[in-house]
C-alpha cells in the first residue's frame, strides 16, 4: 500500500455571487510513503484564487504567502488537481489528513470549480489526526494540534515552516509514522464513493411546516408515566426549530406539553420529542 498525506492552505474568500463566504484553497503540498513508510516523493503547487483576488491578512500572516508569489508560480485549480491526480496514481493507495478539515474544504472546492462533489482520485481515506490520538489521552477527547502532537511524540520541528502545506505534511508523515500499526490503522479507513463526499459537506437542517417530507401529525407519541399512546388536542405551533401542542394520553388521562424538533440529516429525518405533563390546575382548562 501506498500512503499520500496532503495538506492544504486556504484563504478566507467572500463570494459575492452567492453572497457566501468559502475557503478557497491556495496551496497544495503531499507526501509520498511506500509500504514500507519510506518518503519517495512530494508535490506541492499554489493555486491562482478566483473567488477573491486579495489574501486575508490571517492566511498572509499564517503562511507567509504573497499574491506576488502566487502570480509567478501558481495555476488555476483545474489545473493544480488534475496534475495532483496524476501525482496520485497508483493501485491501493491510501489519503490521510490531519482531520477532516482539508477534506471538507477539498470537497467544497471541487463542487464549486469543477461542479461535482465526487473526487473520484480518492477511493480510500484516513484522518491521520484521529488515528494518532489513540494513542494520546486527552481531557474531554479534546482534538490536538499537530504541533503538539509532533513534541508528545517527541519530533524535532524546529527547522520546519508549519502552516505551509508540504511542510506540514512532513510533519503528519513523522507523526503517522511514529505510531503505524497496520492492523490498528484500519478501524480509521474509509473507502469513498460520491455518498462519502456528498455526506462530508451536507449540513443538517431544521424542519419546518409544509416540509413535502415531513407531517407532524404522523408523529406518535407515548406517555411518560404508563406508555400509552397521546393523542394531540390543540393544533401544533411552530417556533425556535420546535412544533409545540398539547396531548392527553388515552389510558391514565394525564395531559402533556409536547415538543417535537426534527432535523433532516443526509440519510434521514431524526425527530427528538419531549412531553411534560400539565399540573393538574392547569390541565383543566387545555382542551
Amino acid at each position: 500500500m501506498n500512503y499520500i498525506i496532503f495538506d492544504l492552505e486556504w484563504n478566507n474568500a467572500f463570494n459575492y455571487k452567492t453572497q457566501k463566504g468559502m475557503n478557497e484553497i491556495i496551496e497544495i503540498g503531499a507526501v509520498k510513503l511506500n509500504n514500507n513508510l519510506e518518503f519517495v516523493d512530494t508535490f506541492k503547487q499554489l493555486i491562482k484564487p478566483q473567488v477573491s483576488k486579495k489574501l486575508g491578512s490571517r492566511f498572509k500572516n499564517l503562511t507567509n504567502i504573497t499574491m506576488e508569489e502566487i502570480n509567478q508560480s501558481g495555476v488555476d485549480f483545474q489545473t493544480a488537481f488534475a496534475d495532483f491526480a496524476r501525482w496520485t496514481k497508483g493501485e491501493d493507495t491510501l489519503f490521510l489528513t490531519w482531520s477532516t478539515s482539508d477534506l471538507y474544504t477539498l470537497v467544497d472546492n471541487f463542487l464549486k470549480f469543477n461542479g461535482s462533489a465526487n473526487i473520484d482520485f480518492i477511493t480510500s481515506y484516513a484522518d491521520v489526526q484521529k488515528y494518532c490520538m489513540h494513542f494520546i489521552e486527552t481531557q474531554n477527547g479534546n482534538q490536538i494540534s499537530l504541533s503538539d502532537c509532533a513534541e508528545i511524540f517527541d519530533i524535532d520541528i524546529n527547522n520546519l515552516s508549519l502552516h505551509r502545506a508540504l511542510e506540514d505534511c512532513y510533519v503528519e508523515a513523522l507523526c503517522f509514522k511514529k505510531v503505524y500499526n497496520k492492523e490498528l490503522l484500519k478501524q480509521y479507513i474509509h473507502k469513498c464513493d460520491v455518498s462519502f463526499f456528498e455526506r462530508l459537506i451536507f449540513k443538517p437542517y431544521s424542519i419546518k411546516p409544509n416540509n413535502k417530507n415531513f407531517d407532524i401529525n404522523d408523529v406518535h407519541l407515548s406517555c411518560p408515566k404508563c406508555n400509552g399512546e397521546v393523542q394531540v388536542i390543540r393544533e401544533y405551533d411552530y417556533n425556535n426549530n420546535t412544533f409545540k401542542s398539547a396531548g392527553k394520553c388515552i389510558e391514565c388521562k394525564n395531559k402533556f406539553w409536547i415538543f417535537v424538533r426534527a432535523k433532516q440529516t443526509y440519510d434521514e429525518i431524526v425527530v427528538n420529542k419531549r412531553l411534560i405533563e400539565i399540573n393538574k390546575k392547569r390541565a383543566r382548562y387545555i382542551n
